[in-house]
């Protein structure tokens, strides 16, 4: 029975009065807007810092390649977002919508990693534009705060960022004494931004050599130590995935469309193809950025900080190299307040459910702001400046993103799946006999039902749990094993097909299973196939950072779940509500049973 009610607590949801109400929002934006608030709230840090930085290090020229598999796992995970929105009709985040629809604890575990992205994001921003500027003017601030106060600690940054860390305390004070974005200078830098990219790509073209896509290894450098075999492709196909996974950042902001659900003017038909147009547009940009700047100059030999002002000094067009260099400070700058502008909003909407400090959610008089959870979450964004360089909050901020994407589309399955108004199990299953025979036949719904019950939701998500579980311990297998009959990897390589095979059979009970009869402005296409490509995906992407990544992310969430089985659990607004409602109930059928007997 305590199982029991830990299950009901952590799976409550949130029930609004006026949800199906009256949106209060105008519905103002038509395809062009939101496909301007998509590519706008994306192409920043990836295009100007992250091709050349994961060039050099990671995939090579092959880094083109990286961004078309982080397209795709985002497009994936874009569809998913899409209907997940579209399931409750008012504007919010991936928060509000698993609360309504999944449960408190999934909601917990979404929104700590919408903070963990928002956080990182803006420091990961803010880090970016200091060592861009920094490259500009000669490494000035690095060699000299490297030289006063060095960090020999591997897993942190090697000098503490004291200029990044002011631009956030500055973006703090702004956010805190009420600016709101202005989506007028939005658009213009956003559009200086297209424009910088397309200069970039046209003058790259005129000097681009295909021959910087096939070096051979000799032809490298003796003094060069990181470029692994040489070619199109020098640290392999583990190398690829790898700058797949660090290339997801550069995506990471479109699903700010799916947000719009009440100011879009045709949602239904607009929501889904801006996700579509934007994504296209970014990926446009990041392949076509990355294919020329590693034919314009060797991998091996890029800045990872500020790779195109250095190879446009390196082959002489300094007025070029000033261009991108305006460009790039008005897209930092820009994305700098975008990524952290719904950190707060995140604070304030979990603070008011209570599942975190009530006192986040207080909003000041004056400036009508949650000065609050705008100033603790600018301190945590700037000591997160301080503590580490780009590379490991672009990992940090890949991880917790994956996360959330992964959570979204097991909800997906979830909720596709699942039986409307469920009653309890108790109830349902009532008289349903467990045998080998009626399980099998449930498993792959053998006798053709149409409507989903108890038990077929059941099933599918016992499926999708298990499909999820495989993934991992599959992805782990292929990470730390060399698949090599001829070295008697004999038992592995038939570990391996079991486990495929498994993935088969759940995936086939899971698009056996009746689905839920309800109208979507959006429905993702090919289910069960594209929720569970996005899952497999996005763990796949997930192992493939660092352990250090890991292990901060595991500390992380533990101080999260923390807060929740301490705190949350207890002052949940929703769980109070619930109480209140259960001891009302409780007092009807005493008053109900009191008159039975009178009578």
């Amino acid at each position: 029975m305590a199982a029991g009610r830990l299950w009901r607590t952590l799976s409550r949801k949130r029930v609004d009065d006026d949800q199906e109400g009256k949106g209060e929002l105008a519905r103002v934006l038509n395809i062009f807007d939101l496909t301007a608030l998509g590519v706008g709230a994306t192409l920043g840090l990836g295009v100007y810092v992250l091709a050349g930085s994961v060039a050099k290090e990671t995939a090579g020229p092959a880094v083109c390649i990286s961004f078309l598999i982080a397209a795709i796992a985002s497009a994936f995970a874009g569809m998913c977002y899409a209907e997940f929105a579209s399931r409750v009709p008012k504007a919010g985040s991936a928060y509000v919508y698993s609360y309504v629809t999944v449960g408190e604890f999934i909601a917990f575990v979404i929104g700590w990693n919408l903070i963990l992205e928002y956080v990182i994001g803006t420091a990961s921003v803010a880090r970016g534009l200091s060592n861009y500027i920094d490259a500009l003017i000669g490494n000035i601030m690095g060699k000299t705060l490297q030289s006063i106060m060095p960090i020999n600690i591997s897993f942190l940054s090697e000098y503490p960022d004291f200029f990044a860390f002011g631009m956030v305390m500055l973006l703090v004070f702004l956010l805190s004494i009420g600016v709101k974005e202005s989506s007028f200078l939005n658009n213009i830098f956003t559009v200086i931004n297209l424009l910088t990219i397309i200069i970039v790509i046209v003058a790259g073209s005129i000097k681009a050599d295909p021959k910087n896509w096939s070096i051979s290894i000799e032809d490298i450098p003796k003094n060069v130590t990181n470029a692994g075999s040489g070619g199109f492709m020098p640290f392999g196909i583990s190398g690829v995935m790898a700058g797949a996974a660090k290339c997801f950042y550069g995506f990471v902001g479109f699903d700010a469309v799916a947000t719009t659900g009440e100011e879009a003017k045709k949602p239904q038909r607009d929501i889904p193809l801006a996700i579509v147009l934007s994504l296209i547009i970014i990926l446009a940009a990041y392949f076509s950025i990355s294919t020329v700047l590693t034919m314009m100059w060797p991998y091996y030999n890029q800045n990872a900080d500020a790779p195109f002002p250095y190879v446009f000094q390196q082959i002489g067009w300094p007025v070029i190299q000033w261009i991108v260099n305006i460009g790039a400070v008005f897209a930092l700058c820009t994305s700098l307040l975008g990524a952290m502008f719904p950190l707060p909003r995140v604070l304030y909407a979990m603070a008011s459910d209570g599942i975190i400090f009530m006192w986040l959610s207080k909003v000041h008089s004056k400036t009508m702001t949650p000065i609050l959870g705008t100033i603790l979450s600018g301190l945590l964004a700037g000591i997160m400046t301080l503590l580490f360089n780009l590379h490991q909050l672009i990992d940090m901020m890949s991880i917790g993103t994956l996360l959330a994407y992964t959570v979204v589309a097991i909800s997906v399955l979830i909720l596709r799946y699942q039986k409307e108004n469920d009653v309890m199990p108790e109830v349902t299953m009532n008289g349903y006999e467990f045998t080998a025979i009626n399980i099998f036949k449930q498993t792959f719904n053998l006798n053709n039902h149409k409507d989903p019950s108890h038990i077929s939701s059941i099933v599918s998500k016992c499926s999708v749990a298990s499909f999820s579980l495989v993934v991992f311990i599959l992805i782990l297998i292929l990470n730390h094993v060399e698949l090599d009959i001829t070295n008697g990897n004999v038992i592995v390589f038939v570990i391996i097909i079991i486990l495929v095979f498994i993935l088969i059979l759940n995936v086939a009970s899971i698009g056996r299973q009746p689905v839920q009869q309800v109208e979507l402005s959006f429905k993702v296409p090919f289910v069960p196939l594209i929720p569970c490509c996005s899952i497999f995906i996005n763990l796949y992407l997930m192992l493939q950072l660092d352990m250090f990544t890991w292990i901060r992310f595991v500390v992380w969430m533990l101080f999260g779940f923390s807060i929740y089985l301490f705190y949350g659990i207890s002052h949940s607004v929703q769980g109070k509500k619930n109480k209140i409602e259960l001891n009302i109930m409780k007092q009807k059928n005493v008053d109900q049973s009191g008159i039975i007997t009178k009578f």
